[in-house]
């Protein structure tokens, strides 16, 4: 059982790979958008949930150097997606938030995400679509809550290093 969950989630990860749902978010929305727009504009709805989004916070969070970020913010912002505001706990320091139109190309993507899953189950009985569903949810916090462990395992044995 545990090979076969190893074998699907490599399976998983190959799919996410190739960025279904945002290349067909993309496709529908057009508006000359990017895989890369789609991160930003996430990570920054994520990161607002519990901080001040950062040109910084943003490249760390999808794993790019905090130039790419730069440029990606400022092509969002010629786009009306984000806007540049003074940070509220730092006024020497710029953020990020996002406009109407960013929150309604993320409500547009989550759309086509809320309808891929749908096809999918489509043919589940309701109590399979809900077992799965809370599965699923369970089996993510536990591997997230291994992420971190290993990052502070990580973090103790570089700091060990010096």
């Amino acid at each position: 059982m545990i090979a076969s969950i190893g074998r699907s989630m490599a399976r998983m990860r190959l799919m996410i790979g190739r960025r279904f749902i945002g290349n067909l978010a993309i496709r529908r929305i057009g508006a000359g958008m990017e895989l890369s727009h789609l991160d930003v504009v996430g990570s920054v709805r994520r990161l607002q949930a519990t901080q001040e989004a950062t040109v910084g916070a943003i490249a760390e969070q999808i794993r790019v150097d905090p130039s790419r970020s730069s440029r990606i913010v400022a092509d969002l912002v010629r786009q009306g997606l984000l806007k540049r505001e003074v940070s509220q706990e730092d006024a020497r320091r710029s953020i990020v938030v996002i406009t109407p139109v960013g929150l309604e190309i993320l409500e547009k993507v989550d759309q086509v995400k809320r309808e891929t899953i749908s096809e999918i189950v489509a043919d589940w009985p309701a109590d399979d679509v809900a077992r799965f569903a809370e599965l699923y949810d369970r089996f993510l916090s536990g591997f997230d809550q291994r992420l971190q462990q290993f990052e502070i395992e990580t973090a103790a044995e570089t700091n060990g290093d010096d």
